[in-house]
């Protein structure tokens, strides 16, 4: 690795690349892509690291406040290559990812660009598949040899600390040496329980993690049509039903199986809480009861009003109960998730 400093300030950034040289400094946050965003450049000298630094800090990037930077030792680079170990959840069977062409977004490589091996958990990963790997990335040699035992490193890794991916981009070689440049690693979130040594990073808006706190999944999205379904197969069948019709969803919210009226009503005020152009309902009764969605329907619009238009569809356990509820209320409920959908896009574009 190139020697590196973290830095807060534009004295600290100064002062690292003064005692490091010619430096990269790297926008630290949750987010990829960072280098064609901005997010990092290079300094030669003191008057350009406070120019970089004054730049970078505090900048919005991709929606994250940059508060602090890395400054990293610049590398004269001859070629950038791609390594990196995920989980192939189809093969169920740790899969390790190799290019000679890094530097660039992982989908951006051409399928017939990249190596791929699945590491069998019954064996591990032998040493002879770490030099095919290289050998198939077009290495020979020296370099053939460094790089097949980072791969060792890396599943190493991998393993360790119960990743859902560990990767490099770019690897990079200096004058006959094999560097990473960068990395990234993903804690699987079911094993942070064993995981107390490694600092936790709390992601997500304060909406998210409030609908969280509730018991229920929610993602922010960038539309105007607010969606709840139960289930998150239903959820992101009503998310593409909506785009199919031309709308674009404000969020995925998965109300999950058997919620109680309490949960449901809560849910439905985050809703309208995101200022939406209308709210879309779409509940497929199994352990989720209709008459139970209905009620939550009507705590919400009788405690506080919905102020947007409201589009529902019920079908499944007690429907015609839930929808007799509704009904009484004055609002209709919906039997087809289509219709509904695409009653919910007319709505969005100001219809009556």
């Amino acid at each position: 690795m190139p020697e590196g400093r973290l830095a807060t300030t534009v004295d600290e950034v100064v002062a690292a690349v003064e005692a490091i040289g010619p430096a990269a400094v790297k926008a630290q946050v949750l987010v990829g892509g960072r280098g064609k965003a901005g997010g990092i450049r290079f300094a030669e000298n003191r008057a350009e690291a406070e120019t970089v630094a004054k730049a970078i800090l505090g900048m919005d990037l991709k929606g994250h406040l940059v508060k602090q930077v890395y400054v990293e030792q610049k590398l004269e680079v001859e070629a950038e290559y791609y390594l990196s170990v995920t989980v192939d959840r189809s093969a169920r069977k740790p899969l390790i990812m190799a290019s000679a062409k890094g530097g660039v977004e992982i989908e951006d490589v051409a399928e017939r660009d990249l190596v791929r091996r699945h590491v069998d958990l019954s064996f591990g990963l032998p040493a002879y598949l770490c030099r095919e790997i290289a050998a198939e990335m077009g290495l020979v040699g020296d370099e053939a040899k460094q790089v097949a035992k980072i791969v060792g490193q890396l599943y190493d890794v991998f393993r360790r600390t119960d990743a859902e991916l560990v990767e490099i981009n770019p690897l990079v070689r200096c004058a006959g040496r094999i560097i990473a440049a960068d990395a990234r690693l993903n804690i699987d979130d079911s094993a942070l329980f064993r995981r107390g040594d490694l600092p936790m990073v709390e992601e997500g808006t304060a909406l998210e993690k409030k609908v969280h706190a509730i018991g229920l999944a929610y993602v922010e999205l960038d539309g105007d049509v607010a969606i709840m379904a139960n289930g998150a197969g239903m959820s992101m069948a009503t998310l593409d039903a909506v785009q199919h019709f031309g709308g674009k969803p404000a969020n995925f919210l998965d109300a999950g199986g058997g919620a109680s009226v309490e949960p449901t009503a809560q849910a439905i005020e985050v809703l309208i809480e995101m200022k939406p152009k209308v709210i879309l309902i779409n509940i497929f009764g199994g352990i989720t009861r209709c008459d139970d969605v209905a009620r939550a329907i009507t705590q919400v619009k009788e405690s506080r009003g919905i102020p947007v238009p409201l589009v529902v569809r019920l079908v499944g356990t007690n429907e015609e109960a839930g929808i007799e509820i509704l009904k009484q209320q004055g609002i209709q409920a919906y039997r087809d998730m289509d219709q509904a959908a695409e009653e919910a896009v007319r709505l969005s574009r100001g219809g009556a």
